[in-house]
This record gives structure tokens, sequence and C-alpha cells, in this order.
């Protein structure tokens, strides 16, 4: 049985790191005019950032800060990250173009030029925000199988995919195994519109795809699905349509 379990929307966390007390200032007031309830912490430089070792799911980083870089801090953030979870969503604020290969090194979400342009922070912003969003959201919802005699109940958010086999299903999560009696056809309506059944043996699910091509997906556990070619050009539109709603990307 599938259970949509909602709450309460999380506070999300913002960190804005600008060696420049006005560009901080402006940044605070932009995101407070979309994101009043936000929880903004502000860092004059890069060092102190690094330091507090706080987790943000939205950053803003100057590139140019004294000893530690904006790219310095981005490059920790990454390192501390665990691939199983929703990834920090890192945007660069600069006066200078030339970064912008670096920024993208470090899976940067955006790369805005000072002096910023207000409508095109609330656009990234906006983006930025409603993918956080539409995680925490997933974060909530589990299903409850039965596997080993037991009830278990099982995050969507930690399953790669789910793959049918001798009148079971095997669920293939970030770090183990499980097999319960199912149907992938019921699976496939309960789950929702972030998995996509890219073959008759294989539910994908999208947040967890690194790489994909005409013939295969590959998730971020390592391992390779079939995708069914007549489902190629559905699975791009599908996928593509997940993206725009804000949907977590690993590719």
């Amino acid at each position: 049985m599938f259970f949509a379990v909602k709450g309460n929307s999380d506070m999300i966390r913002i960190a804005v790191c600008d060696d420049d007390w006005t560009i901080r200032e402006e940044l605070s007031r932009l995101i407070k005019e979309q994101a009043p309830k936000a929880d903004i912490v502000e860092y004059k430089s890069g060092e102190e950032m690094v330091n507090d070792k706080e987790n943000f799911a939205i950053s803003f980083l100057d590139i140019e800060m004294g000893r530690v870089s904006g790219l310095d801090v981005a490059r920790r953030i990454r390192e501390g990250e665990d691939r199983s979870c929703q990834r920090s969503i890192i945007i660069f604020i600069t006066g200078y173009r030339e970064y912008m290969e670096a920024a993208f090194d470090v899976n940067a979400f955006h790369y805005l030029i000072k002096p910023i342009d207000k409508e095109k922070f609330f656009e990234v912003f906006n983006r930025a925000w409603k993918e956080v969003s539409v995680s925490k959201e997933q974060e909530k919802k589990y299903i409850i199988i039965k596997s080993l005699g037991a009830q278990q109940k099982l995050f969507l958010k930690d399953i790669c995919y789910i793959e049918s086999g001798n009148k079971k299903v095997i669920f293939h999560t970030t770090d183990k195994t499980l097999e319960a009696y199912g149907k992938m056809e019921e699976l496939e309506n309960e789950l929702g519109n972030t998995f996509y059944r890219c073959h008759r043996c294989y539910l994908v699910n999208m947040e967890k795809i690194s790489a994909y091509n005409a013939d295969n997906i590959q998730v971020i556990n390592g391992d390779t699905l079939i995708l069914a070619r007549k489902k190629y050009a559905d699975f791009i539109k599908t996928y593509m349509r997940y993206v725009k709603n804000g949907g977590i990307v690993n590719v």
C-alpha cells in the first residue's frame, strides 16, 4: 500500500557568502521578497562559512573572496555530500565571467553576474526554490512492503529502481535490495510521476538517474537499466517535463 505523507513544509536554509556587505544585504533582501520565511545565514568570508560546517539547501557564493574562494567553499560542500541525498544548490555571484567553466566542475546550479539583475535573480531563485521544495515533499513519501515476513517502510527517495522477476518485485535502494510480492503495473500507478517504466522489467526513480542514452539508463548506485527503444522519445519528453517541474537532476 502506498502512503503519501504530508506535513508542514520544513524551513529552507539559505547561505549568503560574500565579502562585500552591500551584496550580502542586497541578496538577503531579494531572497526575502520571494521567500519571507526562508532561514538566511550570512557569511562575510569563505573561511567563516567553511568553519561553521552548516548544511544549506541553497548557497549563494561570491567567487573571489580572500584566501578561501567561493569555488573552495563549493568543493568543500560537494566533498561532504552523500550521493544518496539531495545535493545542495550552489549559485555563484561574481563580476567575472571567466570562472564559468570552473563553476560547472562543482555542478553549480547557476552563475549570476554582478551587478545583480533583479529579474534574472528572481528567475534563478524561483527555479532553485521549486527544486528544493519538490525534493523536501518527495522525502516524506513512502510505501509499506512485506519483505522477509515483516512489514517495512521504504521511503521513495531511497529507491533507485524496481525490477520485476518471478512473480516478485525487487526494490533496489541506495544501500540494499528487498524482495516482495507485487505487480509492476500496480506500483507504476501508485508511485507517481517521479518513477518511469523504462522497460517492462524496470521502473526507475528519475531523481536517481545519473546518465542515459537511446539504449539504457544509468542510476547513481552504478547499475544500468534497459531503456526500450520504442520508449526513448516518450522517456525524453517525460524526463524533460520532470526537470522543468523542479525534479532533482543528477545527470
